[in-house]
């Protein structure tokens, strides 16, 4: 019942933190009490990039003709069968991460865990009883689930979160979605494309509020071009789930305005779970939600170690798998480097897709750097324009001083496979003209980086 090293949660952190340890040849042990993966894996980033995936291919059907293939009859949207798919995929990745424990001899301990004295961890499993495992190292991994507002809480029919949204029963004829964050844009972005009528609601000025102004306004014209409608400025006050529809009123610049839906979805951010894990009773210190931690993880208690959602930093799947690694390493004595949050990749899943790293321009300047930006739009790309869809650009932020790039934003088709380019230029901290004189190949999508950052030198030959 003693381990090297016991982690609660198998999320993204969490697994990837207990088969690290394992390769180092400690002995682990995962507690989990629902579904192996986490979240992420089984009610998050896979499943729904399934039921996206299916909405494009709806969308290529939809618009055959255009690529010279002759359809006969009408494409219907299967919805049952694009969620059943969706979690067809996600039960095959779960199953993954159970093959991936036992290939590192990884105990799995189902059940909830909570923290006790002396590096001990209580596990209660379903049945009511209760074990205690010690470990000289104890990783808390608990992730976090949908927030919920004291005006839109949630009853899981009528007005839902994002784990009911990608199974529910049948689809919806109507939708109000709440918040335009990644979540609740793919989500506005799957449901409209399928057929369902939807309405984007966004308190801040701008959708996907954290990216560039000139991106959050190009995926805002592209929703709308889809018939979608998007409501920024505005805050929804309350939701009447009295009748057959939810009456759904928000508050605009305009007054007051009563939207009927089916349902509402609130994606309005995540509350991290730290009840019943016993921080208090050893105690573990938290601020504002968040377990306090060193920059490798360590709590304030000996042997205690927080990741993921329920630290600072981007509640981000990537995030939480380096933050794993980083902590066992060092907790193994590993000469490790510290995790660099502001280059972190942020990506959203829709069409267009969104991609970024660093600063936007504004950031830039406010910060007061004299800056150079370079922009590429992918109606000037060849590969954008044979693939069907040149909507969006890539734009490329320098400091003009001394060359560092502050800042890459992109959007469009396939820009979330082009951002690590980005990610991994400014870690090497490599300059612009570098990036310039690295051969890019042609036609791809990607050479627009190279295209971008020749503008912002004004070498660029493709405008």
């Amino acid at each position: 019942m003693n381990y090297d090293i016991i982690v609660i949660g198998s999320g993204p952190g969490g697994y990837v933190a207990a088969i690290r340890a394992a390769q180092l040849g400690k002995k682990v042990a995962v507690v989990e009490r629902a579904e192996l993966g986490g979240i992420c894996l089984n009610w998050g980033c896979i499943p729904t990039k399934a039921l996206l995936k299916s909405a494009q291919v709806f969308n290529y059907l939809n618009h055959a003709a255009d690529y010279g293939v002759s359809i006969e009859g009408e494409v219907k949207a299967d919805f049952g069968a694009m969620v059943k798919r969706s979690r067809d995929v996600a039960d095959g990745m779960s199953k993954g991460i159970q093959f991936l424990f036992k290939k590192n001899k990884i105990e799995t301990i189902t059940g909830f865990g909570k923290l006790k004295a002396n590096k001990t961890v209580e596990v209660t499993d379903s049945k009511g009883k209760s074990t205690d495992y010690t470990a000289d190292h104890i990783i808390l991994a608990t992730g976090a689930r949908s927030r919920e507002l004291p005006n839109l809480k949630q009853d899981g029919e009528k007005i839902i979160g994002y784990r009911e949204a990608m199974a529910l029963e049948k689809q919806p004829e109507s939708m109000v979605v709440v918040g335009s964050g990644a979540i609740g844009s793919e989500f506005a972005y799957f449901y409209n494309s399928i057929g369902t009528k939807v309405t984007l609601v966004e308190f801040m000025p701008e959708i996907v509020p954290l990216e560039d102004t000139e991106v959050s306004k190009t995926l805002a014209r592209s929703f709308k071009k889809a018939k979608m409608k998007v409501m920024t400025g505005s805050s929804v006050e309350s939701v009447d789930t009295s009748g057959d529809l939810c009456k759904v009123s928000i508050k605009t610049k305009k007054g007051e305005e009563i939207i009927e839906a089916e349902v509402v979805l609130s994606a309005v951010g995540i509350s991290t779970n730290l009840e019943g894990l016993g921080l208090e009773e050893v105690g573990v210190e938290t601020e504002n939600g968040k377990v306090k931690v060193d920059e490798y993880y360590k709590t304030n208690v000996d042997g205690v170690y927080a990741i993921g959602d329920i630290v600072s930093g981007p509640a981000l799947a990537h995030v939480a798998s380096h933050e794993g690694i980083l902590c066992i390493e060092s907790i193994a004595g590993m000469h490790v480097e510290a995790l660099d949050y502001g280059n972190i990749p942020a990506c959203t899943y829709t069409v267009p897709e969104v991609a970024s790293v660093g600063m936007t321009e504004q950031q830039a300047k406010d910060a007061g750097y004299d800056i150079k930006v370079g922009k590429f739009p992918f109606t000037a790309s060849g590969k954008a324009s044979a693939g069907g869809n040149k909507d969006g650009f890539v734009k490329v932020i320098f400091d003009a001083k001394y060359g560092e790039w502050l800042g890459c934003h992109m959007i469009g088709d396939n820009v979330t496979e082009m951002i690590s380019e980005a990610v991994v230029a400014r870690k090497l901290e490599t300059t612009g003209e570098e990036i310039i004189k690295a051969v890019h190949p042609h036609p791809t999508m990607s050479e627009a980086v190279m295209e971008a950052v020749a503008a912002a030198y004004n070498e660029v030959i493709h405008l």
